[in-house]
């Protein structure tokens, strides 16, 4: 059965000290020591959310109750940086789903170089997020936004405009506490259900990055634009090795407080499978389901940050609308549209979110709708979100 929690664990114990802690001392007072001194500087932070949702595709309870918590761990110093992030979802007991999102270490070369070592999130697109959205968008789910690998990051500044990186990863992140091999935050491939099908292993993963700010002068407009291309292989259990090329260009206007983020691009796999050459199976949040082989995507996302909309109260507004596009005849182009606002006051944060999914895995959808579709018609989500940050 498909599940979707998108926010995640810590034990209880840590949970529960984390927000006693929290509510004594505030955010920006959550660190120790310097970051300009060899022994470094260490920020503890994070969040607790409930959630309240209802569907128009199943029966909704409509409570309000625990849906996710994340502590995050940043380190930085003279020479050596790192953090872990660690996340706890609940479906139907507290934390029943749990795992590690990065785990890393790096050194800093020079003032414009470093490099990343450890499990961490994959410099392809714009960056880590390509949506302001909490659900995201649907690339998430096809494994191409978001996505956290084991392996090492160079990034090099060069000059004031231009950033690059070069990356290699040996494998995915690997599952954590919860159902099987999909209980893991980032969409990989894994194991099927059916022992006829074959199990692909992505590995050996190569991706490059360039983001290039465009001077604009005596312009109160920015403009940052980019690509990023990921090539891999694909070890199938039937013994051969295909390939997967993916690519994208990306670009990101800022206005004031505006800002509009489009993302393009395109994903091929050749899985070298005999018996479903046209899907694989991926799984992420405990849910396992089919992602075609060969697809174009589009993200578009807008939002305005309207600071001290009512007394100290900010106001951020956002719309994000995305595309997957398959190859194959037959197979059902997948969209996801979500309109959104989220208001901040202190260290509290309520947003709500209006999601309209059509062939959308997690909107209404099933195992196949990210393959050849299903019958599902269009399928419509509110998601409200309570949030304590710390």
């Amino acid at each position: 059965m498909l599940q979707r929690f998108l926010v995640k664990p810590f034990s209880f114990c840590t949970l529960t000290s984390v927000m006693a802690m929290s509510a004594a001392v505030q955010a920006d007072t959550l660190s120790w020591g310097d970051a300009e001194t060899d022994l470094g500087k260490l920020t503890v932070s994070g969040w607790v959310r409930a959630n309240y949702q209802d569907k128009d595709y199943s029966d909704s309870d409509h409570k309000l109750k625990f849906n996710a918590a994340k502590l995050s761990l940043k380190y930085d110093a003279k020479t050596f940086f790192g953090g872990v992030e660690y996340r706890c979802y609940q479906n139907d007991t507290l934390c029943d789903f749990s795992t590690l999102v990065n785990a890393n270490l790096g050194y800093k070369l020079n003032d414009d170089s470093r490099i990343t070592v450890g499990l961490q999130d994959m410099p392809f697109g714009i960056g880590r997020f390509w949506s302001s959205s909490w659900y995201g968008s649907s690339m998430d789910n096809a494994g191409l936004e978001d996505v956290h690998n084991l392996g090492i990051n160079w990034q090099q500044q060069l000059g004031a405009n231009t950033s690059v990186n070069l990356a290699y990863f040996v494998r995915d992140g690997g599952s954590f506490v919860g159902d099987g091999d999909a209980a893991r935050y980032a969409a990989n491939y894994v194991k099927p259900e059916d022992a006829t099908t074959d199990d692909i292993e992505e590995k050996n993963m190569w991706v490059a990055r360039i983001s290039q700010q465009i001077p604009l002068q005596d312009s109160p407009v920015k403009l940052n634009l980019g690509g990023s291309y990921w090539h891999s292989d694909l070890q199938n259990s039937n013994g051969q090795t295909g390939h997967r090329n993916a690519w994208n260009v990306f670009g990101r206007l800022n206005y004031q407080n505006a800002n509009v983020t489009l993302t393009a691009g395109q994903n091929r796999a050749d899985t070298k499978s005999l018996s479903n050459a046209d899907y694989a199976t991926v799984g992420s949040f405990e849910s396992k389901y089919y992602v075609a082989n060969k697809a174009n995507y589009y993200v578009a996302n807008v939002d305005y940050q309207i600071n001290d909309f009512y007394k100290d109260y900010d106001l951020t507004p956002y719309a994000s609308y995305a595309v997957f596009d398959k190859d194959k005849s037959g197979f059902a182009t997948s969209t996801r549209s979500l309109l959104g606002a989220q208001l901040d006051i202190q260290q509290f944060s309520l947003a709500a979110e209006y999601i309209t999914g059509k062939n959308d895995v997690f909107i209404g959808g099933d195992a196949g709708s990210l393959a050849g579709g299903d019958a599902s018609g269009h399928s419509r989500l509110l998601n409200l979100l309570f949030i304590y940050n710390f």
